[in-house]
């Protein structure tokens, strides 16, 4: 289970792929439409509502916990309960109290795992809110600018799913997030510098499948080395909130009077990637370090509790 989870995280995360869809929807309102975008809101504002639905169905049907489930039999819960356990020793949820949350959030590895997260949801916000104002900028029409903004994701999302099938494989996260942190900064500096428009197009392929693949490679690597429910709470919450700052940052960087080629945004988004390499560079040392002492027996403990846990690399 440890090793399969960066597969799984790049299916759930592959959302910017469906949102591809709204586009190539909205530029056939623009055509038919001759610019006026009346039906453009109703694509937007409906999966508001769906999503609440969903949401309100899945509090009361989902069990918080295996052992809570509803469906299984007993010896089927008890084998999900075993894998658990010995995937990661935690089948057991602890209580999650104030001291607990608060020891928790001195661990700095959770923090970094939240800026890393919101290093690689900046560019992917950034392109879900301006790839097709970016676009326009670049010299094509509105129509076409809302085409061309649908295929940038489809390669991501088949770019995302492989490496994160290698990541499982080789059972190794740190170095394929630098791969594809480097394919987002490669995009980044063919969109931002290029001359050519075809040639910054091709760099928006690049950023979104970089950015995309990063998403579920850091989500994976945070679960395999955060051991214990409460410890797991406090991190998932770090991070998706660090991901909504991501989001807060490319709302705000990309603006009005930088059009047509809107270099400040394009540069607070390369500078969120050198941070994230930096980032998996310094926690990977960290990690590597931590597993030699470990090994070598000369911690007070084992690490993070756990007997025979060394951290994913």
């Amino acid at each position: 289970m440890k090793f399969k989870n960066g597969w799984l995280s790049s299916i759930y995360s592959q959302s910017p792929s469906r949102d591809s869809v709204p586009s190539l929807l909205m530029s056939s309102v623009c055509s038919m439409a001759k610019g006026i975008l009346r039906g453009g809101p109703g694509f937007s504002s409906s999966r508001g509502p769906v999503t609440l639905f969903l949401a309100f169905t899945f509090f009361f049907t989902m069990p918080d916990f295996p052992e809570q489930n509803t469906f299984l039999k007993p010896n089927e819960t008890a084998f999900v309960l075993q894998r658990v356990e010995d995937d990661r020793g935690d089948s057991v949820p602890d209580q999650l109290t104030a001291h607990k949350v608060l020891h928790h959030l001195g661990d700095w590895t959770l923090w970094a795992y939240g800026l890393m997260f919101m290093c690689c949801t900046l560019p992917a916000y950034a392109l879900a809110y301006f790839i097709t104002i970016i676009l326009n900028g670049l010299g094509w029409s509105t129509t076409a600018s809302l085409l061309l903004s649908a295929p940038p994701y489809a390669p991501a999302f088949f770019s995302a799913v492989f490496f994160a099938w290698l990541s499982d494989k080789y059972r190794h996260r740190a170095g394929f997030i630098v791969l594809q942190g480097l394919i987002s900064i490669v995009g980044l500096c063919l969109t931002a510098f290029s001359e050519h428009n075809k040639i910054r197009y091709f760099g928006i392929f690049l950023l979104n499948a970089g950015s995309s693949g990063c998403i579920p490679s850091i989500l994976a690597w945070s679960a395999n080395n955060v051991v214990g429910s409460s410890k797991r709470s406090v991190g998932s919450a770090l991070v998706v909130a660090f991901g909504g700052v991501g989001g807060i940052i490319a709302s705000t960087v990309y603006r009005e009077q930088d059009f047509p080629r809107y270099l400040p945004g394009l540069w607070v988004t390369l500078g969120a990637q050198f941070l994230l390499l930096f980032l998996v560079g310094v926690t990977s040392l960290h990690f590597t370090r931590m597993n030699r002492l470990s090994k070598a027996g000369k911690l007070a403990g084992p690490l993070e509790g756990q007997p025979g846990f060394f951290y994913t690399l």
